[in-house]
């Protein structure tokens, strides 16, 4: 089930709410339940197989826990290994393992190729299952008794499917004592309106003419104006694809009294590419500095080779977290060539502030072409394309008439990449006196909502393009 769907927004969310606040209002464990249900429910609409995938990591990662609580006090690392050879196993065998045995067949081998299709969202719910046997371990968090806890913690399904990735710790003690409030379930329904504009009215449009752009270059060959076209609407698309799905799960969560931490912070404004991961799905780069590149070490480690081992292992780690393909391995290495870089040959060091933007940006293009394409050689003829090294010309009509027919879109994508509300708004709101027209904002902001609303819900009726891109992780 997408939160950008029909069935969502006006059956499953009004449904689940109005019977969590008044049929289990003050009754915590009649809630936790009911949730639980909502949230196995919601992963098995169209998939009702997969749900016994997730029960089974659910009662797993429950023996995990107590067993982590029992020894780990101890320091046996046992209960850790054991957690980890499961849930990664599991991992692997619903993601990896046609494509390890396809690549074993083309270099020699004779194996069976399996048909395995991929639950939705197993990357995820994976690293946070793991996330909870990490944490009771470290003492981050208690150890849950009742696994219907545990089962809430990783099914919850505002943030099941696409992230962001909760820690244990972060909402340990959310799970018996949040506090709901007005105050909480009105911003929570303003970002998840937010994120569900960001998705429908920009990223959707923009996925239009990337799609086109990308099939044009695998064809044959695409101008560098509508290569470059393509590749600036991908960059803009998955931004707002995934931000936006993070905004509604961070709303839908409040609305329930949880309180997630953000995901995205202005990534294409940065200056580096060391800024843009701190700003880019920061809930997966934390998970991985946390329980990967600290505890081998990170950057104390008291020499330069051991310090770009530990990057190495993070980001070969971190391409194939997000798939099996060699355009994901080679993606993640890309990154850990240009922080290795910025690191120790002081890359963009010196370098005027719009000069190293540009260059972070120009990188991260790449990148996300690296990131789209089907296989290496389909990114290699797009990157030829952009850099005028293929037949096709400069600029051609496909590229105009894509530019003229999205140029608002492009332009509301570029604007809305920087925090102009918030910039408006503290303008209205800021300093030691009231500005006269700051209640006009609440005003204007409530009315754009609802009007983000009503177009987004005419999109959707519409039936038009609507793919999560984090789904397939």
């Amino acid at each position: 089930m997408l939160f950008s769907s029909s069935v969502f927004l006006f059956l499953f969310l009004p449904l689940v709410l109005l019977l969590y606040y008044t049929v289990f209002r003050r009754r915590r464990a009649a809630q936790n339940l009911f949730l639980l249900a909502a949230s196995l429910l919601f992963y098995a609409w169209g998939e009702p197989r997969f749900v016994l995938v997730m029960l089974a990591s659910i009662a797993a990662n429950y023996g995990f826990g107590l067993w982590a609580a029992r020894d780990g006090g101890r320091g046996a690392r046992a209960p850790l290994i054991a957690a980890a050879a499961v849930n990664l196993g599991l991992l692997f065998v619903f993601k990896y393992l046609t494509f390890t045995l396809a690549t074993l067949n083309r270099l020699g081998g004779q194996l069976v190729v399996p048909v395995i299709e991929l639950p939705i969202g197993i990357s995820f719910f994976t690293f946070q299952a793991l996330s909870y046997v990490l944490d009771v371990y470290r003492g981050r968090g208690s150890v849950q008794t009742n696994p219907l806890k545990v089962g809430l913690y990783i099914s919850f399904f505002p943030q099941l499917i696409a992230g962001p990735i909760v820690k244990y710790e972060t909402v340990a003690e959310q799970i018996d004592r949040r506090r709901e409030s007005w105050a909480d379930f009105s911003a929570g329904a303003c970002r998840f309106l937010a994120g569900l504009g960001k998705k429908v009215l920009i990223a959707n449009q923009l996925a239009v003419v990337a799609d086109r752009a990308f099939t044009l270059s695998g064809g044959w060959a695409a101008s560098a104006g509508m290569a470059w076209l393509g590749a600036v609407c991908y960059t803009l698309q998955i931004y707002y694809d995934f931000s936006g799905y993070s905004d509604m799960a961070i709303g839908l969560g409040r609305m329930f009294g949880f309180h997630f931490l953000e995901n995205f912070n202005y990534p294409y404004l940065s200056q580096s590419i060391t800024e843009f991961w701190r700003r880019w799905h920061i809930s997966l780069s934390t998970w991985f500095r946390d329980y990967v590149y600290f505890p081998l070490g990170g950057s104390r480690v008291g020499s330069a080779g051991a310090h770009i081992r530990n990057l190495f292992v993070v980001w070969l780690l971190t391409g194939i977290w997000h798939g099996a393909n060699w355009t994901f391995l080679c993606w993640g290495l890309f990154y850990f060539v240009l922080l290795v870089l910025e690191k120790y040959a002081r890359l963009g060091r010196g370098w005027p502030a719009g000069l190293k933007w540009l260059f972070t940006m120009a990188m991260v293009n790449f990148g996300w072409v690296l990131f789209r394409a089907d296989h290496l050689g389909a990114a290699a003829r797009y990157i030829r394309d952009m850099l005028l090294l293929g037949p096709g010309p400069l600029w051609d009509g496909a590229a105009a008439l894509a530019l003229r027919e999205n140029a608002l879109v492009l332009l509301a994508a570029v604007v809305f990449a920087a925090p102009v509300a918030g910039w408006v708004k503290g303008k209205l709101y800021g300093g030691p006196r009231l500005n006269k027209a700051a209640p006009l904002w609440d005003v204007g902001y409530a009315l754009l909502l609802a009007a983000v609303f009503l177009v987004s819900a005419s999109f959707l009726v519409k039936g038009t393009y609507n793919p999560f891109i984090y789904f397939n992780f």
